[in-house]
């Protein structure tokens, strides 16, 4: 934590070379001291961010209320035979009325927005067409996820909860993120990192020095 009377900074952090470390494209996971509920042991893939927010979507916490049925129903899509199982995610506290699609970039419409080299997410009525529909317009993306709400941090909030190591980041692989069916994908990510049992131990707590990049 902070020392006392010491507030951590608010600007993004900046590398040895001068530049700003953001994290559009990485996948944020929050560390065992994240202390607020609605993101303990989450994983999110981060859309955007720079100097006057962050948005991401949390990828790995299925609704057990909702499926893809349900969205399809609500949006008065005719389905397809045998569609509409797909579990949807909660993607975070924010515009929990309105959804979209992590999927990878075999799919592309006009309204998806790459995060990565191979991830990107749309949000149009059409895309779930084309995953669940009878009327689909193109072949559907080979891996998807759907997700409803987001995360969204003002100017600095999100450094300031990155100093205090709330959270740690990854880059955002495609076999990580649309791993098998039920896999601990929390767990996945951190041992991507090679996350050892020091990290765990009371000084993984302490905060950075206020000049360390975030990469």
């Amino acid at each position: 934590m902070p020392e006392k009377g010491k507030r951590p900074s608010k600007r993004p952090a900046v590398s040895a070379a001068g530049r700003q470390d953001f994290l559009a494209g990485k996948l944020l996971i929050a560390m065992p001291n994240m202390t607020d509920p609605r993101f303990e042991k989450s994983v999110i893939l981060m859309v955007s961010h720079d100097a006057d927010h962050a948005m991401g979507v949390v990828i790995n916490k299925p609704l057990a209320d909702i499926e893809l049925g349900d969205l399809l129903e609500q949006l008065e899509i005719d389905p397809r035979q045998g569609s509409g199982g797909d579990p949807v995610f909660y993607g975070g506290p924010m515009q929990t009325d309105r959804g979209l699609v992590v999927h990878t970039l075999d799919y592309h419409s006009s309204l998806t927005m790459p995060v990565g080299a191979d991830v990107g997410v749309t949000a149009s009525k059409e895309i779930l067409v084309d995953i669940g529909g009878a009327n689909a317009a193109r072949k559907p993306p080979s891996h998807y996820l759907l997700v409803i709400g987001h995360a969204g941090w003002g100017p600095g909030q999100l450094e300031s909860e990155i100093a205090v190591n709330a959270w740690c980041h990854s880059n955002a692989d495609a076999g990580l993120i649309f791993g098998a069916e039920n896999r601990d994908l929390w767990s996945a990510a951190l041992k991507s990192l090679g996350v050892t049992s020091a990290m765990f131990s009371p000084e993984w707590s302490n905060a950075r020095a206020d000049d360390a990049p975030l990469n």
